[in-house]
């Protein structure tokens, strides 16, 4: 098995992990909208793994990068960079990217939910494309 093949299972593990990650955005953010949970609770849950969630892509964006993967790269990437700016650019009184205070004001539940699903469908066609990109590594070693 050479570099490429342990990439490719160390991404599919990371993908499979965010993926999980997303669908528990999901869930979250519907059970607030639902008020199964209060604002200050949910944002509470999903602050909590943001961080991880910025550290787990971007450290999977940069892999692709070092190992030479340019096209992988340039089609992981742009969610990265999307959700560093997000994090970054969070205003200064927030307690982080998701607030209790603002999290009912002018729809941002629902720009939460939209960009959670859409996080939900980039990590679901990414993991199978990691598989694939795994299988082949792995099948073109023997």
């Amino acid at each position: 098995m050479g570099p490429d093949g342990l990439l490719f299972i160390f991404s599919l593990l990371d993908e499979g992990a965010l993926l999980f990650l997303a669908v528990y955005f999901v869930i979250t953010l519907s059970d607030l909208e639902c008020d199964y949970l209060n604002a200050r609770v949910c944002c509470d849950k999903l602050n909590y793994w943001v961080v991880m969630e910025l550290i787990s892509h971007n450290v999977l964006s940069l892999l692709l990068l070092i190992s030479g993967h340019w096209m992988l790269f340039l089609l992981y990437c742009p969610l990265g960079v999307w959700f560093t700016y997000k994090v970054v650019r969070k205003p200064s009184g927030n307690i982080g990217v998701f607030d209790p205070t603002e999290i009912h004001n002018q729809k941002h539940l629902k720009t939460y939910m939209r960009e959670s699903l859409v996080r939900l469908g980039f990590h679901l066609i990414f993991f199978f494309v990691f598989l694939y990109w795994m299988i082949y590594s792995l099948v073109k070693g023997y």
